[in-house]
């Protein structure tokens, strides 16, 4: 912790006390600031929140980059938290399958390719190590053997 102090804001005649907090993050070696308004915390737990929430940030990037959550099928509250739980639930499945195979594909192009053999069976992780390989060896598997992701 670099440092923690009381700053105070002023717009429109109003005057606001926050907290200003700077981070240094030794393995990437950065310098990070904070501003908050919370005094009760720690300036370590107020870091880690932050921390934090950057890396739902990047879900949801990921989320709306990969899975196209440019608009909900429904408008009740139920539905978009299904279709936010089921983006989840499917992009923790690629990434499980992603630290699986060997070969290092970028996390979108490895979306595309499965987005395109949806319908059809294939062995995702043959597939996935090598997709130029023939048709016949990617499908040479009875369609009632589960893959095990684990």
């Amino acid at each position: 912790m670099l440092k923690d102090e009381t700053i105070t804001v002023e717009k429109n005649g109003q005057t606001i006390e926050l907290r200003r907090i700077a981070y240094w993050d030794g393995i990437k070696k950065k310098i990070y600031g904070f501003i908050s308004n919370y005094f009760l915390l720690s300036p370590e737990k107020i870091c880690d929140i932050y921390k934090y929430r950057w890396q739902i940030e990047m879900i949801f990037k990921r989320l709306k980059q990969n899975f196209l959550l440019k608009y909900f099928l429904g408008d009740n509250q139920n539905t978009l938290e299904i279709q936010i739980c089921d983006g989840l639930t499917l992009q923790l499945l690629m990434i499980v399958v992603q630290k699986q195979v060997k070969n290092n594909r970028a996390y979108s192009n490895m979306i595309s390719m499965v987005r395109l053999h949806l319908m059809s069976y294939i062995e995702l992780f043959s597939f996935m190590e090598n997709p130029t390989q023939k048709w016949d060896d990617l499908t040479n598997k009875p369609p009632d053997i589960q893959l095990n992701l684990f």
